[in-house]
């Protein structure tokens, strides 16, 4: 099977809504955490620095399994369901104490933020993404 990175996110009292739960909105924070580890401190032990010079959200979608409640950090797991030249979708699986939660992808974008335009990924970006493409299950 492919490599997933995971990352252990703390759930925040202020993720909290009305009912007890984690907010439907929260989770994006969730996973962007998250893949913030994934891009700038996996990457940067890998020896990569140049997701931190930018990265945008083309698009996000989330599936919203069962409700997480305020307690231990959420799992969340994560591997690249698909690799473009320009753009790659980052898909998520959210635990709760080990149970399935919510699922989502992220569709980024590389992106040139002193210049204001998208840039294709380069060599050493794909090659950090490929141990992680196709972790599906």
């Amino acid at each position: 099977m492919t490599d997933r990175f995971i990352h252990d996110v703390p759930v925040r009292w202020s993720d909290m809504d009305a009912y007890g739960h984690v907010n439907n909105a929260r989770f994006l924070t969730l996973y962007e955490e998250a893949r913030v580890a994934m891009f700038f401190v996996g990457a940067r032990e890998r020896g990569l620095g140049s997701f931190e010079e930018g990265i945008v959200i083309a698009r996000h979608e989330i599936d919203y399994l069962k409700p997480v409640d305020f307690g231990d950090p959420v799992r969340v797991e994560m591997w690249i369901s698909e690799l473009r030249a320009a753009a790659f979708t980052v898909s998520y699986e959210l635990f709760d104490d080990g149970v399935l939660a919510s699922r989502a992808k992220s569709v980024c974008v590389p992106y040139n933020l002193a210049a204001g335009h998208p840039r294709r990924l380069t060599p050493e970006e794909k090659e950090f993404l490929l141990p992680y493409a196709g972790g599906g299950s």
